[in-house]
């Protein structure tokens, strides 16, 4: 943990999808906030020492028997809390307040009012709207609290606790749709909080530098390369620490994006100058592949054959002690890495997988605190080009995912080549930032079209734009239809043996954001 880190905010995950969103939000407001599971005990806060608590929204009812609670004391640690949604609901309830299933229930904007002053809307407008998703709302208070704000349909849209330091919003701050909800998280980390925001990318950049220095020494550290930002970043990092001490690995595997090898070739020769490896494996890749279909099969197979391949080259890397990995604080969260965060949520992620133990390196991970925007925002201060930096997420087992159906090097190509124009028109467009992720799926469909005067039988082709704040949950972009339209006509121009583009309106959930 760095210094500036050590004036923290904990937020408790009661199963919110806006519990990490909460955290990105903390932390825009230069405070350093972690998230922990919800029933972390009051002892253990004690320990930890935060400047204050947010209890994050859930899916449940805080009347259900299995409804998940926190330790009771942590009221009465004297911190400041601030409950949002579920957690305002959990902690009126155990402050002698009462939960019921609201008679009209608020989904979406809402118009709030301010009922009477308090230093957690200061700077706020007696009116502002508001993003509410409740079925449940507390319909009765102790005398202990005092209502702050109401809407037609909750007469306790905000409350504060008139002894203890803690406030309960019924609505969602985090969230863009509150448009002043930024004003009321800083007024509560800076006011209530007594935060003096500390949190800046520029001085974890120094920290970490000095850091990574003195644990290394005189010693080597392999870094993988994928041409993915998390990874760039990592090796920016790693060059400026300990320069010439890093050798990085980049395993060309035949299932990057176009010009993507090449890219990172350039910019970690020539401006980072390290000792760069490429394993050229193209063949080894396509070869484990024949004939492979099933999505997961195709994800174990590139696994295992990345990890030989990782595995060869740095067996040659003589006096090589550490390993570097851009492990982000949302795997740290999802795969339970954190002894005080939520329970590890079960899934099998797009990316490759980790590398095994046996490799006998010391591990480093200098992004595991940081979220996606924060790397990114790190990364230009260390000087990589936009290019890398904004790079859409690419999933580690690359084209092979967007491939669907059988994996061949014709199939590849002609993926490689629909995708770089999808990408090329979007940033042409000049809306390739204000999308998440933009890309092209080959289908194993073909279907009858018509070129000029002859009947076709060739390759169906989808595009998928979505936009999303934490990839959890995403929405399909509403592209222009002129713009849909010219990314089809040159695909089916251009692109050999494809007659027929659609476009993915399906949003996350139900559907993912990857089609394997």
């Amino acid at each position: 943990m760095t210094k500036i880190a050590a004036e923290k905010v904990l937020v408790l995950d009661f199963g919110s999808q806006y519990a990490q969103l909460i955290a990105r939000r903390v932390r825009q407001q230069q405070v350093y906030c972690e998230i922990v599971r919800h029933d972390i005990s009051a002892d253990r806060i004690r320990q930890i020492a935060p400047k204050g608590l947010i209890l994050s929204g859930g899916p449940s009812s805080v009347y259900e028997a299995q409804a998940p609670k926190c330790d009771p004391r942590i009221f009465h640690l004297g911190l400041p809390v601030l409950g949002i949604c579920y957690g305002m609901q959990l902690a009126c309830e155990a402050l002698g307040g009462r939960v019921e299933s609201a008679p009209a229930r608020e989904y979406g904007r809402a118009h709030c009012r301010l009922v009477n002053d308090d230093e957690l809307f200061a700077g706020v407008p007696e009116d502002l709207q508001v993003w509410m998703s409740h079925g449940d709302q507390v319909s009765q208070v102790s005398t202990d609290f005092q209502p702050l704000a109401a809407t037609d349909t909750c007469p306790f849209a905000a409350v504060k606790h008139r002894l203890l330091p803690i406030y309960g919003l019924q609505f969602h701050p985090e969230v863009t749709h509150t448009p002043l909800g930024q004003q009321i998280l800083g007024n509560f980390l800076k006011t209530t909080c007594n935060c003096s925001g500390k949190w800046k990318i520029g001085d974890f950049a120094r920290e970490t530098i000095e850091t990574i220095r003195d644990r290394v020494g005189k010693g080597r550290v392999i870094c993988g390369l994928s041409g993915g930002v998390d990874s760039s970043v990592v090796a920016a990092l790693l060059a400026e620490a300990v320069g010439s001490q890093v050798s990085c690995i980049l395993v060309d595997n035949g299932l990057l994006r176009a010009g993507e090898a090449q890219s990172v070739i350039a910019e970690f020769t020539n401006h980072f100058k390290t000792d760069l490896h490429v394993v050229h494996a193209e063949d080894r890749f396509l070869k484990t592949l024949a004939g492979i279909t099933d999505p997961q099969e195709k994800r174990k197979r590139i696994g295992h054959a990345f990890i030989e391949c990782f595995a060869d080259e740095a067996a040659r890397i003589e006096g090589a002690e550490f390993l570097a990995q851009g492990t982000l604080y949302p795997d740290v969260i999802e795969s339970g890495g954190s002894p005080d965060g939520p329970a590890a949520t079960i899934k099998l992620h797009h990316n490759v997988g980790g590398l095994p133990e046996d490799l006998a390196f010391t591990l480093i991970e200098p992004l595991r605190d940081l979220f996606k925007d924060e790397v990114r925002t790190l990364g230009l201060r260390l000087g990589l080009p936009e290019d890398i930096v904004w790079r859409h997420p690419f999933p580690g087992p690359g084209l092979a995912v967007r491939c669907l159906g059988p994996i061949t090097k014709p199939r590849l190509e002609t993926l490689r080549q629909a995708d770089a124009i999808v990408v090329s028109e979007i940033k042409q467009a000049g809306l390739y930032r204000q999308t998440s992720q933009v890309f092209a799926v080959l289908l194993p469909v073909q279907s009858v079209g018509v070129m000029g005067d002859a009947r076709t039988y060739a390759d169906v082709l989808a595009i998928r734009a979505v936009e999303t704040e934490d990839f959890m949950t995403a929405d399909w972009s509403r592209l222009p239809y002129d713009l849909l339209a010219h990314m089809s006509t040159r695909i089916i121009n251009e692109v050999p043996g494809v007659n027929r583009v659609v476009y993915d309106i399906s949003s996350k959930p139900p559907a993912t954001i990857e089609w394997e």
